[in-house]
């Protein structure tokens, strides 16, 4: 049974860090890329980074760049997200994805809230 759970949301105050875990169990994790997505109140899902299945090479939306890390343990089967210098806007629930060509798994996603 595939799962991906994610941890370490929660209420941070502006300018402040959190970092998400996702720990996966039930696919070849080493095999898939990993992805952090996010949905605001009202918005719709965004890309916000993304890794190889490798480790090597990563991606983010421009509105996170400088401020968030992504990064993977294979031997953990986990993958990371560093939030830091957050803002009111970064508030959404994080989901975290594997991907594989056509496909993909998601988690249940955990709630950011950047407020003062």
């Amino acid at each position: 049974q595939v799962q991906l759970v994610e941890s370490g949301g929660g209420l941070v105050q502006p300018g402040g860090s959190l970092r998400l875990s996702c720990a996966t169990s039930g696919f070849t994790f080493r095999n898939y890329a990993m992805t952090w997505y996010r949905q605001g109140p009202g918005k719709e899902r965004e890309l916000v980074a993304a890794i190889g299945n490798i480790g090597g090479s990563t991606n983010y939306v421009d509105s996170v760049k400088g401020r968030f890390t992504i990064s993977r343990d294979n031997a953990k089967k986990t993958v990371y997200l560093q939030m830091n210098s957050l803002k009111p806007e970064d508030t959404a629930v994080y989901y975290c994805s594997a991907v594989q060509g056509a496909s993909r798994y998601w988690g249940q996603g955990t709630q950011v809230t950047v407020s003062s």
